[in-house]
């Protein structure tokens, strides 16, 4: 019998200051979504969120998907490479300070290209540009890219919570 228990990580950032960045290559262009499309994108989490099973979001409907997206509480970029997605991330506050990186990862084509950390810093980034942002925050688990807690903290982030559920 295989053990099915999970691991959830709560991390946080809460100065600017604690951000090791790592620099954007040449080849990786980041881009704000400054006309919300919430068909994007339910796009864009099901082509990064498939290859790690997300699916907390498999039942929303299109005004689920359309008040979230279409709200001043929330924000979306997309990095390309070479044209293509190569990979997104959604930052989300809903009380005007927290900002959480609601989404992030990169399409599977992406994967060990060395994109992974220059996204994340640049998603920070992004977060703490946003005026009146007090503290960043992400939560990662065990079904997510292996390298997934280890990035967050290489970028400065700390582990504030940590917790196991039975699968």
């Amino acid at each position: 019998m295989t053990d099915s228990t999970y691991t959830t990580f709560y991390l946080e950032m809460t100065s600017p200051q604690q951000l090791l960045s790592k620099p954007l290559p040449e080849a990786l262009s980041i881009v704000e979504c400054e006309v919300p499309q919430f068909r994007f994108n339910r796009f864009l989490y099901e082509l990064v969120g498939s290859e790690w099973e997300w699916g907390d979001l498999d039942d929303w409907t299109d005004e689920q998907w359309r008040a979230l997206v279409e709200s001043d509480l929330h924000r979306t970029w997309v990095a390309y490479h070479r044209g293509s997605i190569a990979g997104y991330y959604e930052l989300y506050r809903p009380d005007g300070t927290n900002v959480e990186i609601r989404y992030f990862g990169l399409a599977s084509w992406a994967i060990e290209k060395g994109f992974g950390g220059p996204l994340l810093s640049h998603a920070i980034g992004s977060a703490w540009d946003w005026p009146d942002t007090e503290r960043v925050w992400v939560h990662t688990c065990t079904f997510d890219h292996p390298s997934a807690l280890a990035n967050y903290q290489a970028r400065g982030m700390q582990l504030y919570r940590q917790e196991s559920t039975p699968g």
